[in-house]
């Protein structure tokens, strides 16, 4: 019998993109998803199964049921201000069910793990790219919440025999290309999802935090990675694993960056409209700038993006705004 992939979070912005490229490839994948930030119309491969990934005793017969061999680890709340406000559900849902997912690929003999890490481990960063190698200094709980999975996640490896990637996502923006899913979440804070948001009319206005940064046109920068680009790396981080390769992390950016106004103007330039646009002070804990030094992903994994670049991501997220406004006012 074949083994499977579990996927958790995988009815979420970032897991349902990878489920399709996995479903594309022929793999036997199981869906694990509270539902609560994900929408079950977005896994279009595989079993899915409503549940918490702390729930042990779901966890463990999903394993055996499904002969379980990688898990793809997705499941997170992901909103930065949140996390400050309500720290404890960060370390709760973030850490304290990835400590009982171990537990359950300890117990099962999981063979692969591929974790959903993030840039906010770095925190503001050294003010270059950012390498593997950059001290880690979380700036919120969001960040250390993933930071503390990353290490019992290095120290379980060490323990048992299970090989794992961290991949530490960058600013994840786009949509399907093919339109059959996308970023779906009510109140997103992303930029580029709320760029379109406005520009198809489901927002007033979007806010620039701080226009006197030291970058070129004073406000932030950010290397920004199209969805299905960062969904095949973790195709490619498989293929590794399975291959033989050894426990590693991984930055997933592109290795250059956009500004805000870079972004906005795409927006409106993609859109054909201009967007109201409205300037604030800058947030304590913002950096001017957050680039991925990608070196060390291109040397390990066989992975070469295909939409590295602005118009693509940006058109990809505003034809996903217009495909759900179509569908809302269907409804």
């Amino acid at each position: 019998m074949s083994k499977s992939i579990l996927v958790t979070g995988g009815a979420g912005y970032i897991g349902s993109h990878t489920v399709k490229q996995l479903g594309q490839q022929g793999e036997k994948i199981v869906v694990l998803d509270d539902l609560s930030t994900g929408f079950e119309e977005s896994v279009l491969f595989g079993e899915l199964v409503v549940g918490k990934t702390g729930d042990m005793e779901l966890v463990d017969r999903i394993m055996t049921e499904h002969n379980v061999g990688t898990v793809m680890h997705f499941a997170a709340h992901t909103i930065v201000p949140e996390s400050v406000e309500n720290p404890l559900k960060y370390y709760n849902n973030n850490t304290a069910s990835t400590r009982n997912l171990l537990e359950c690929c300890q117990s099962n003999n999981v063979e692969n793990f591929i974790f959903s890490s993030t840039a906010a481990t770095y925190g503001i960063g050294d003010g270059n790219p950012c390498t593997e190698e950059t001290p880690t200094a979380p700036i919120n709980p969001y960040g250390m919440s993933k930071l503390m999975s990353e290490y019992m996640l290095e120290d379980l490896g060490k323990a048992c025999n299970m090989k794992h990637v961290i991949l530490r996502y960058f600013n994840v923006a786009g949509c399907d290309p093919d339109g059959q899913i996308g970023q779906s979440t009510v109140g997103a804070t992303l930029l580029v999802k709320v760029a379109a948001e406005v520009a198809v009319g489901k927002r007033p206005e979007i806010y620039v935090y701080g226009t006197d940064y030291p970058t070129a046109d004073g406000t932030g920068v950010r290397d920004y990675i199209h969805v299905a680009d960062l969904a095949s790396a973790h195709i490619h981080a498989l293929d590794y694993l399975r291959k033989g390769g050894e426990s590693t992390r991984l930055n997933c950016g592109y290795g250059h960056g956009y500004s805000v106004r870079d972004v906005l103007n795409t927006v409106q330039k993609v859109h054909g409209e201009s967007i109201k646009i409205v300037e604030h002070p800058r947030r304590a804990g913002d950096p001017p700038e957050l680039i991925a030094n990608v070196d060390k992903i291109h040397r390990t994994l066989d992975w070469t993006p295909k939409y590295d670049d602005l118009d693509t991501i940006v058109s990809t997220a505003i034809n996903w705004e217009k495909h759900l406004l179509a569908k809302q006012k269907a409804a």
